[in-house]
């Protein structure tokens, strides 16, 4: 029987926001040994101080370069936003251990995992396409991963060993990332396609109609508590599905289709985000509000 890898003693983050810190404190006390952490926001002046604070309320080693964080590494996890995950991948590329897991969990395009691979694969790193099937929130560290590449099985015994919940989705780079990217197609259009719906019934006056002429058609739908849910999300992440949603419109384009579904998605979700619009109250009609107010 296969010996079961032991828990990587020290790990690595390239990139340090939401997804990152919600595994280090799904971790808990069960987490890795060491843990560093390199973050582009720590080359601004900016944003330099909060970053550094966040390393230090999390209990990681913050580096100022790339090279400071992977020196050691064993396991690195690349959570950076969808379009800096290439170029993450060649500022690693001089630095990451040999042998070592580049935990590629960025939402990007099979395309861009492949380039990503081959970046890495070149100095000897052991690169893995993960895709991070739902928000890390609530489930944190727990959160379903699907794993593809050459070293899909040795990497899932390698996230299982972290208490995570990985499975394997295929041995080709591109193959975990293209059901993320095909299935946000789908679950990031319904958000868009909801706001474009009840922003512009709220602005004409007959949002309830609306409401209750789709609850006719499909009561199996909780209408308004689904729409009241999406437009937060994109209130607070527009930004970062946009882009992941421009990725989706490479994915789709490099298959040899039209992209227009994710385009207009990508724009939604911009248009959205850029409103500055907080969730405040949870009802559904403020929130319209509070977008259209912006708008």
């Amino acid at each position: 029987m296969p010996e079961t890898p032991a828990k990587p003693s020290r790990i690595a983050f390239i990139g340090f926001g939401e997804a990152a810190t919600a595994f280090v404190s799904g971790w808990g006390e069960g987490r890795p040994e060491e843990i560093a952490a390199y973050d582009v926001k720590t080359d601004h002046a900016v944003t330099r101080d909060a970053m550094r604070d966040r390393y230090r309320d999390h209990r990681v080693a913050g580096s100022d370069d790339p090279a400071g964080a992977l020196a050691g590494a064993e396991a690195v996890f690349c959570v950076v936003t969808a379009d800096r995950a290439v170029e993450a991948a060649r500022a690693a590329a001089g630095w990451i251990p040999e042998g070592a897991f580049w935990f590629d969990c960025n939402s990007c395009s099979p395309g861009s995992k492949r380039a990503a691979a081959e970046v890495l694969e070149d100095v000897g790193a052991r690169y893995v396409d993960v895709a991070v099937m739902a928000p890390v929130h609530p489930k944190k560290h727990k959160v379903p991963l699907l794993v593809s590449g050459p070293h899909a099985a040795e990497a899932c015994a390698v996230l299982q060993a972290l208490d995570m919940s990985p499975k394997e989705a295929g041995t080709a780079v591109g193959e975990a990332s293209s059901v993320k990217m095909l299935r946000s197609v789908m679950i990031k259009g319904l958000e868009a396609l909801m706001a474009e719906c009840f922003l512009a019934a709220r602005r004409a006056g007959v949002e309830e109609r609306v409401l209750a002429s789709l609850m006719a058609s499909d009561p199996e739908v909780e209408w308004a508590r689904r729409a009241t849910y999406n437009l937060e999300r994109m209130m607070v992440h527009g930004t970062r599905r946009a882009a992941e949603m421009r990725e989706v419109a490479v994915t789709v384009t490099e298959l040899g289709l039209p992209n227009l579904m994710a385009e207009a998605t990508s724009r939604w979700q911009d248009i959205v985000a850029d409103t500055g619009a907080e969730p405040g109250e949870a009802e559904f009609i403020g929130r319209l509000d509070r977008v259209l107010s912006k708008l």
